[in-house]
């Protein structure tokens, strides 16, 4: 019963633990909601319609609209912001300290984002985008997309927080169900034991009565009488307990076949929540959007490699991929585009690798090979192949022709080589082939 004291204890060890991090997303939410707020009131004044908008997304903002509304509303006031900039343009704002600070408020919050759900590149993105705003109405809109962010979170934890009361409950209504039949067992248990006791002693009372009158008897006919007497009666006391013998047989008999068929279900529920968490883990360690590994999965086999210590005989290299101007696909063709411009060269960099090879998206527009068995001479001549392979995918979006190219640096594993710097040691080489022209291959 330890065992299952555990397990109800880790449960509610889990929930205390979600129900606490859920308070803590709200609680962050409601601090970007102030801080859209207090946004919306610095903006005014520089132009009525704008400041019609900033009304609009303030008001909003306060009956706490859901996502939809704040995006129709922020795509609004972006529209709004650009007419008013076409119509008088402003000079190029220069943030003074106290915006600074909001920014890196603002970056810091969308760290905890990224770093709490690796899988969704929407938090990276904005972090990108907020490295190049410009004024009040950009950082409003990356404000009110983390506050998504935030909610979506929110509603994760919510929703796995009921998951684990569900389990829970079924855990604690089948650990019941086994202790009721054990106490049924139990409970049988002890009335056949008072049962058989009670049998035997009027058997011996019987037979001891019995045992007096042949001693007394005289003659022959009475003695026949009064045994018969006492061995119908004895007969009598033997049927009746056969037969509630026979019934407590078909009840245990009974009670058995259901535990037993709970025990199969059980094991076959067992079953399937085992494939279940096994397709989990498997799925953890997928991209989504393209179907390869993802981060964590590279960083697992990056581990095995480096602790296998390459030397001569083992080289492994790592390709560092990055696709050039991908951020312009993204702003000129929309985030749709971009998707099947991944999944394009995912599949293509899929086609390249050999059996005992590993590629894997890392994140945003960033891929990695790790080449077994390998001298940097052949991988760089894999590279070039792959490089040319993505360059000569066709890709036409709104009836226009789009050009797509990779760049690549490339490091050999070293021996007793650290994590880190062989990461860097790539991304070097791949800074340089960005630096160079792009749509190269450079190792390092």
């Amino acid at each position: 019963m330890s065992e299952n004291a555990d397990w109800k204890q880790k449960y509610r060890d889990s929930l205390v633990e979600m129900e606490t991090e859920e308070a803590s997303w709200r609680h962050v939410e409601q601090i970007l909601r102030r801080l859209v707020g207090r946004l919306c009131a610095a903006g005014m004044g520089v132009n009525p319609k704008l400041d019609d908008e900033l009304i609009a997304l303030a008001a909003a903002n306060r009956r706490n609209a859901d996502a939809d509304e704040l995006a129709r509303l922020a795509e609004s006031l972006t529209t709004t912001v650009v007419a008013v900039d076409a119509a008088c343009p402003v000079p190029t704002i220069t943030f003074p300290a106290t915006d600074t600070h909001t920014r890196l408020a603002v970056k810091r919050l969308l760290d905890c984002l990224a770093a709490a759900d690796p899988e969704n590149p929407t938090a990276p993105a904005l972090i990108g985008e907020l490295t190049a705003v410009k004024n009040d109405s950009a950082l409003a809109k990356i404000i009110v997309r983390a506050a998504d962010l935030v909610r979506d979170r929110s509603e994760q934890l919510q929703r796995e927080r009921l998951q684990t009361a569900e389990i829970l409950a079924e855990v604690t209504k089948r650990l019941d169900e086994m202790a009721s039949y054990l106490s049924d067992s139990n409970h049988a248990t002890r009335t056949h034991f008072e049962d058989t006791q009670t049998y035997n002693e009027t058997v011996m009372s019987q037979v001891r009565e019995l045992s007096d009158e042949v001693g007394t008897a005289t003659e022959l006919g009475l003695l026949q009488s009064l045994v018969n007497t006492r061995l119908e009666r004895v007969a009598e006391h033997v049927s009746k307990f056969r037969a509630r013998e026979e019934i407590r047989r078909l009840e245990v008999n009974g009670r058995a076949d259901r535990m037993r068929n709970r025990i199969a279900e059980l094991e076959r529920e067992t079953g399937e929540l085992h494939s279940r968490l096994d397709n989990e883990k498997q799925g953890a360690r997928i991209d989504p959007l393209t179907g390869i590994a993802n981060r964590r999965s590279f960083e697992e086999r990056f581990e095995r490699e480096i602790a296998q210590s390459p030397g001569t005989d083992a080289a492994v290299v790592m390709l560092l991929w990055d696709l050039d101007n991908f951020k312009a696909i993204n702003d000129s063709y929309g985030h749709r585009a971009g998707d099947r411009v991944l999944q394009s060269v995912a599949a293509c960099f899929m086609a390249a690798v050999r059996g005992n090879d590993f590629v894997a998206r890392i994140g945003g527009e960033e891929f990695v090979m790790l080449l077994s068995g390998t001298k940097m001479a052949q991988a760089m001549l894999i590279a070039n192949q792959v490089r040319s392979a993505v360059e000569a995918l066709r890709f036409h979006f709104r009836g226009t022709p789009v050009r797509v190219t990779v760049s690549c640096g490339l490091t050999e594993l070293l021996q007793n080589d650290a994590a880190g710097a062989a990461f860097d040691r790539a991304d070097a080489a791949l800074y340089r082939a960005k630096q160079t022209g792009k749509n190269l291959c450079v190792a390092a």
